[in-house]
């Protein structure tokens, strides 16, 4: 008789486990290993903060010795009492009255025939409140002086327009800025504010935003210092 025909899916003898390995124990499946975490890296140390820059060191006026601090002592004595010098820069502290001819004789004898500049400085706490400084420039001698006085509230420096015509628009600049009057100026009036202006931009008693409201307001139509 023919073979029985084997259900389907039954296995055949030659690919049935044989009882040994149907007995052997399963070894389960060994897991990948676990790379290990990496510890969180140490946040960056802060740079220490720079230190606070230092006040800069205020340095006194020194007596200024040269020849020419020695010549114009003698030729000038008490009207030019303060020969100094600050940062190797040479000037004198003169009397108000003596300017001029004290601009002239540096011209005449010793060839400082260049005006340079005229400006002041405005100190309100002191009894004479402005400093009014000339600078002076000799070609021949490659030399720069500079003059400074000492004036009270309302006293006129004679001009020095006499010696140095450039001082015309020199000193209308320090009328403009300080209120300053130069004596005997042939054309004493403003040079950079209008006519009408009423303060003086440089005295240190104006707020900026106060200085001349009502001419900015009239001619500008906003309020002073927008």
């Amino acid at each position: 008789m023919p073979d029985d025909p084997k259900p389907e899916g039954t296995p055949s003898p030659e690919s049935a486990p044989s009882p040994e390995a149907a007995q052997a124990p399963v070894t389960p499946p060994v897991a990948a290993p676990v790379a290990a975490a990496k510890p969180p890296a140490a946040a960056a140390a802060k740079p220490p903060a720079p230190a606070a820059p230092k006040a800069p060191a205020v340095m006194a006026s020194t007596a200024w010795e040269s020849d020419l601090a020695e010549a114009l002592s003698a030729e000038f004595g008490g009207d030019a009492p303060e020969c100094l010098t600050y940062l190797g820069q040479p000037f004198l502290v003169a009397k108000p009255e003596s300017i001029v001819p004290l601009i002239q004789h540096l011209q005449d004898a010793h060839d400082f025939d260049y005006l340079v500049d005229i400006t002041a400085v405005h100190w309100p706490e002191r009894a004479e409140p402005f400093d009014v400084i000339y600078v002076l420039y000799s070609f021949s001698r490659n030399e720069r002086i500079r003059i400074k006085i000492r004036i009270a509230e309302g006293f006129k420096p004679l001009t020095a327009t006499m010696v140095h015509p450039s001082a015309d628009w020199l000193e209308r600049e320090v009328y403009d800025m300080f209120g300053i009057e130069f004596d005997e100026h042939p054309n004493m009036r403003r040079i950079l504010l209008p006519d009408e202006w009423e303060t003086f931009p440089l005295r240190k008693e104006n707020s900026i935003l106060k200085m001349d409201q009502r001419w900015v307001q009239e001619n500008l139509g906003i309020e002073s210092g927008q």
